[in-house]
């Protein structure tokens, strides 16, 4: 039986404890190296303010894209075995968190059900996704929407590169 060909997948990462972009450049170091996608792109670090719980220190998020031969199960288990891996711990919702690792799109892969959503159900409400994606992806078009343009679309003034 032959392996699957490669799939398009982009990720989205943040982290808001300890060595915030150390965290992230870990997170997808473990990526390539577990073999979980050969990454291609990767966009910038920016420091986004939190979302969604308010009271907690500022993000580093960032995007990769890349390819994969893994299921869209497969890869969910293999970036929560990172996540755990790295020392994430289960918090509330939105919470503080060590590292993030989401899965943006897999291809034309849609799924929608408690676990796994393709593409990402918040991708185009969160401009933490929405710059650095655009950044790396500039003709990328998601559920027939143009990644570059809905980020052009809204002002994300908060939404700065890591220094």
């Amino acid at each position: 039986m032959s392996e699957p060909p490669p799939t398009r997948v982009g990720f989205g990462l943040g982290s808001n404890i300890g060595d915030k972009p150390g965290n992230i450049r870990a997170a997808l170091r473990l990526i390539e190296e577990r073999g979980v996608a050969q990454l291609d792109a990767v966009s910038q670090i920016y420091r986004t303010p939190p979302w969604g719980l308010k009271e907690q220190g500022d993000f580093a998020n960032a995007c990769a894209l890349g390819e994969t031969r893994l299921s869209p199960y497969e890869l969910l288990a293999a970036v929560k075995k990172i996540e755990a891996d790295m020392g994430r711990e289960p918090t509330r919702r939105w919470g503080p968190r060590l590292i993030d690792v989401d899965i943006l799109f897999l291809g034309d892969h849609t799924l929608d059900d408690p676990e796994l959503t393709l593409p990402h159900k918040e991708l185009f409400s969160r401009g933490f996704v929405l710059v650095p994606l655009a950044e790396i992806g500039p003709d990328l078009v998601l559920d027939g929407v143009a990644v570059a343009q809905a980020a052009a679309e809204r002002a994300f003034d908060d939404i700065v590169l890591w220094r």
